[in-house]
């Protein structure tokens, strides 16, 4: 006999190109600085920014860096898959300071091919091949955030 699986309510509704972009950003920042995940995001169909916690501010080179790795990545065409695991199985693999007070015991999993995978109710392609190209609009650097603002084109 199958059990339902039951996930949380989800109130937003992502662009799905630009939210499994952000994933990649994300695991990109990670992979290149050995920072964390973004500290905060504002994900939108036309243009997004992250904010990541940084000790130093990246060089120009390091921004054409990024944008070169998350193409590349891109590029790839990644099959976006999902996986449904208990809390405790996340717990093993993943950071839950970010899990809601009250989420379900089973939890979705978004893999983006063999490069990321992360918690995530949210909305995404079903490859990378669907997003098209990242491009940095613009950064700063501020007491110790580096933010980023990106689109797709």
């Amino acid at each position: 006999m199958e059990q339902e699986i039951q996930l949380n309510q989800h109130n937003k509704q992502e662009y799905p190109p630009m939210h499994t972009c952000e994933h990649i950003v994300n695991r990109t920042m990670v992979n290149l600085f050995g920072c964390g995940r973004a500290v905060s995001a504002h994900i939108e169909r036309k243009k997004s920014k992250l904010d990541f916690a940084l000790p130093q501010a990246p060089t120009d080179a390091d921004i054409e860096r990024i944008e070169a790795t998350v193409n590349d990545t891109i590029a790839r065409h990644l099959d976006v898959t999902t996986e449904f695991i208990t809390q405790q199985e996340a717990s093993e693999r993943f950071d839950m300071k970010r899990l809601p007070e009250g989420a379900s015991d089973t939890v979705r999993v978004v893999k983006v091919g063999d490069y990321d995978e992360c918690l995530c109710i949210g909305l995404h392609v079903a490859n990378t091949a669907e997003i098209g190209t990242f491009k940095i609009i613009s950064s700063d650097y501020k007491d110790g955030i580096f933010r980023m603002r990106f689109k797709l084109i």
